[in-house]
């Protein structure tokens, strides 16, 4: 798979890794064989990088994690989690205190004793200004609890303050063929300044599979049902914030293009990964299957210009009125 870097992290990873936040809770239920399964079949297949966070399944995720990493040691993941969701979102509660407790629970959870990538899950925007947060960010690095530290964002304001931060080393941040923002400015800013860019949500939760229809269903304990209108955290986080009928319109649009050899959803990545700044991006599996065919869109080639034009008209046309000014 091919590798790219993380400049401030010291890191090469595969430039498609896996997103952990299913195997924890809020996709339906994933138990611990499935689990294992998934992580095997992602690592087998060239993934070195592994996202979750302190809150998915408040803590299972990370805990899936940790046994998978004490039976497989030679698997050279990178493990990124994430802190603050926990908690009430104040910005007082983004304390050097709260931070020592917060790392020691995923230091347990995953079974290591520094965490290779800890990022601030979507803090309360007034956190991003906050001198004081990262001093103590910078506090857990010299104590060796983390090696490295980034942000979760809904915003690109949010990234472009975070940017500026010396000791920032990525910034995760919503990027899909139905969320084209990130490449106007926060894209190229990364890239300067040398901070990663970790794309999450790449297949808008699924709408970019090209499976769902009018149909389609979701579990009730699935945030594709509960949170379709922002009820449980930021509306951004499901469907990326755009309208299910609107989505599937611009899947019917842009499915023509796939052609054959490579499904919707690997077109997607694909769009994802040919984006320039883009260090790793984070599709979500809930199978082996899925994994495995994610990473295989390391393998295929680049959209043409044609493929990114169209997925940039299709953008402009159904999607841009709808969330282009809201994140």
């Amino acid at each position: 798979m091919e590798q790219r870097t993380f400049t401030r992290l010291g890191r090469h990873v595969g430039v498609v890794g896996l997103g952990a936040w299913q195997l924890g809770a809020d996709w339906g239920r994933v138990d611990e064989a499935d689990a294992m399964a998934v992580l095997a079949a992602a690592v087998d297949s060239g993934v070195t990088f592994v996202d979750t966070a302190d809150v998915y399944g408040d803590g299972r995720s990370e805990q899936f994690i940790g046994r998978f990493l004490r039976s497989r040691r030679d698997a050279g993941l990178t493990v990124a989690t994430k802190m603050g969701r926990r908690v009430e979102q104040r910005p007082e509660a983004y304390t050097a205190e709260n931070f020592r407790a917060w790392t020691d629970r995923s230091r347990a959870n995953l079974g290591v004793d520094t965490l290779d990538l800890v990022q601030l899950h979507c803090p309360p925007t007034a956190v991003f200004a906050d001198d004081r947060v990262f001093d103590a960010l910078d506090a857990l690095v010299a104590d060796g609890r983390i090696a490295a530290y980034g942000v979760s964002v809904e915003t690109c304001d949010q990234a472009l303050t975070a940017i500026a931060r010396p000791g920032v080393a990525s910034v995760q941040i919503i990027l899909n063929a139905l969320r084209l923002k990130p490449l106007d400015r926060v894209l190229p800013a990364a890239s300067a300044a040398g901070v990663g860019i970790i794309a999450r949500v790449p297949l808008a939760s699924g709408l970019l599979s090209g499976r769902y229809d009018e149909h389609t269903t979701f579990a009730p304990d699935d945030h594709r049902t509960y949170n379709r209108h922002g009820e449980s955290f930021d509306v951004g986080e499901t469907f990326s914030g755009v309208d299910f009928g609107t989505g599937r319109a611009a899947v019917r649009r842009l499915a023509p293009l796939v052609g054959t050899g490579r499904t919707m959803a690997q077109f997607a990545l694909r769009w994802v990964l040919d984006q320039p700044g883009v260090t790793v991006v984070i599709p979500g599996a809930r199978d082996a299957e899925q994994a495995r065919r994610n990473a295989a869109t390391a393998g295929l080639a680049p959209l043409t210009p044609d493929e990114l034009a169209a997925v940039r008209d299709t953008y402009d046309e159904l999607i841009r009125p709808q969330v282009h000014d809201r994140w």
